[in-house]
């Protein structure tokens, strides 16, 4: 993008004195002998163990790290010890940055090298799991928590148990942590390119959780089920920070995909809060018994579009209707939220309408230009969309140049193609990148892939195929299709989506189908577009 509008710089919000740190001690402190924590290991803590857990992390992590090491790797799954760790190294002022356990080893390499960690915090057993490798930058977890003394346990209990909460947050020094401190490094998934490191402060992530704490009202009878990674913006704040510093309980599993143990979980410990993304809700809808989510009663899928296939399909099988949130790493993910009935509060306006991602959260504001990003324009009309308030990252890391093409005043730009009604809700219409400008035209892939997928018969919201495109020597770009089952007359597919009204130009012709045996996801669950355009290249090549 060469250019942006110039938008008047977005207000940010005074920082509230209690900050994230302030949060986390108020609210396990709070919790007292309340279960807090728990995880599919079997780790089973209230809120004043799992506060003195982190207190005597705390203690271990400052004698093995070098006193100026400001950035700490974690690579593990989402469970009590994880969050421990992660808790801990904020409360020393630290920069957590959690590393992908599903990437490739190439790409692992870069992110620790560019986030230059001297110690990744690890399991042997897990990085075998995964086949990765940190060499001898690895902090065995399971080791340091041996490392701890019974002169270290005892203090880490007084600190919890004795201490008054001022006395405590001035022995861990928390006034010396500033609401624009870095909090954590989260690297982006790389669906479209190499990974970037967005640099989100302790406000950026602090706002996010007051917006959740205003949109859902959590309270102690809460418990949400937190299968999202931590490496993953959405994960990372509402799984691990919005239950460290708000009321709710969480109960951590290490595979989201493994819907038998999700609906374990959900039903031992009666969770009422699940986070996931629309892949993660299809296996549910497919795997987990409906009494295992009986007690489910906010449910979000974000980070992929949610059907209304998966949408009517998750109600049916669990009595419970999935709701749509927006989101990006960069904006600490949190931007935009349909209110389930259960939180809605009587009197406010409106705070859910289908088919939209809902209104910007607290704090936020959202504006659409033209696709190239000079002028504003009106409401109800298409273009590109931009989000400010005071989660808007602070940058890429050591790439002010990058920061500077998506960030303007204050504003980041999303990429993403969207419209705005005049109630304030935000309905995403394609991304940037999955357009193809084909005769002069944009082409919208995921229009066509939807279409696709309806002449093939896809169930629930799934994907039996997926749009792409490659170079064209003479159109530009040329539509290809990537599909899971045989289509043994892709001609007949051509003449259906021609049949159902698409355009000439945005059908593929017949000989740009190609039969794959699984479709590129990412961690998150996310179609990896990266990975996806290699594939294609691959296929049908270059030109």
């Amino acid at each position: 993008m060469e250019s942006a509008p110039t938008f008047p710089a977005t207000p940010r919000p005074t920082a509230v004195p209690a900050i994230l740190h302030r949060r986390l001690i108020r609210s396990l402190r709070e919790a007292g002998g309340r279960l807090k924590m728990a995880d599919s290991l079997g780790t089973r803590l209230t809120g004043r163990q799992l506060l003195t857990r982190i207190l005597a992390a705390r203690l271990v992590l400052e004698r093995v790290l070098g006193p100026d090491e400001r950035r700490v790797g974690v690579l593990l799954p989402p469970t009590a010890g994880a969050a421990i760790v992660n808790a801990a190294l904020a409360l020393m002022g630290r920069v957590a940055v959690n590393l992908n356990y599903t990437a490739s080893q190439s790409i692992l390499n870069i992110c620790i090298e560019r986030a230059g960690l001297a110690h990744v915090i690890s399991s042997p057993t897990f990085l075998s799991r995964v086949s990765l490798d940190v060499g001898d930058r690895l902090l065995d977890a399971a080791a340091l928590r041996q490392q701890l003394t019974l002169g270290q346990k005892l203090q880490a209990w007084t600190e919890a148990t004795l201490l008054s909460r001022a006395a405590l947050e001035r022995r861990l020094g928390l006034d010396r942590i500033a609401p624009d401190d870095v909090l954590t490094i989260i690297f982006t998934s790389g669906s479209t390119g190499d990974p970037k490191g967005v640099v989100l402060s302790v406000e950026n992530v602090d706002s996010n959780v007051r917006a959740i704490a205003d949109l859902l009202h959590v309270s102690p009878a809460d418990t949400a089920l937190g299968v999202l990674p931590f490496f993953h913006s959405y994960g990372y704040t509402t799984a691990l920070w919005v239950p460290l510093t708000l009321e709710p309980a969480v109960v951590y599993h290490t595979n989201p995909l493994d819907a038998k143990v999700v609906g374990r979980l959900a039903r031992e410990f009666h969770a009422t809060v699940l986070m996931a993304t629309p892949t993660f809700l299809r296996t549910y809808i497919r795997r987990t018994d409906p009494d295992d989510f009986s007690t489910l009663e906010v449910v979000f899928g974000a980070a992929e579009k949610l059907t209304p296939e998966v949408t009517d399909a998750f109600e049916e099988r669990f009595g419970v209707r999935p709701r749509e949130a927006y989101g990006a790493t960069e904006l600490s993910p949190l931007v935009a939220a349909n209110v389930p009935p259960s939180r809605h509060v009587p009197g406010r306006p409106v705070d859910a309408r289908e088919g939209t991602v809902g209104k910007p959260i607290l704090g936020c504001a959202a504006r659409v230009t033209d696709r190239e990003g000079q002028a504003e324009l009106p409401i109800g009309q298409e273009g590109l969309l931009w989000i400010g308030g005071p989660n808007v990252m602070q940058g890429y890391l050591d790439r002010p140049d990058l920061t500077a093409d998506v960030v303007k005043d204050g504003w980041y730009c999303t990429g993403d193609i969207a419209r705005l009604d005049n109630d304030g809700f935000i309905t995403i219409t394609g991304r940037q990148s999955r357009f193809s400008k084909i005769g002069g035209e944009m082409v919208p892939h995921m229009l066509v892939e939807e279409a696709i997928n309806t002449v093939l018969g896809a169930a629930d919201g799934e994907l039996l195929a997926v749009v792409t495109a490659v170079p064209h020597p003479t159109k530009g770009e040329r539509l290809v299709v990537l599909h899971l089952q045989e289509i043994p007359d892709p001609a007949s597919i051509c003449r259906q989506l021609a049949d159902r009204g698409l355009p000439n130009l945005w059908l593929p012709a017949p000989d740009s189908f190609s039969l794959i045996e699984d479709l590129p996801l990412l961690g998150s669950g996310k179609l990896d577009l990266r990975q996806l355009n290699e594939l294609a290249k691959e296929r049908f090549g270059g030109n």
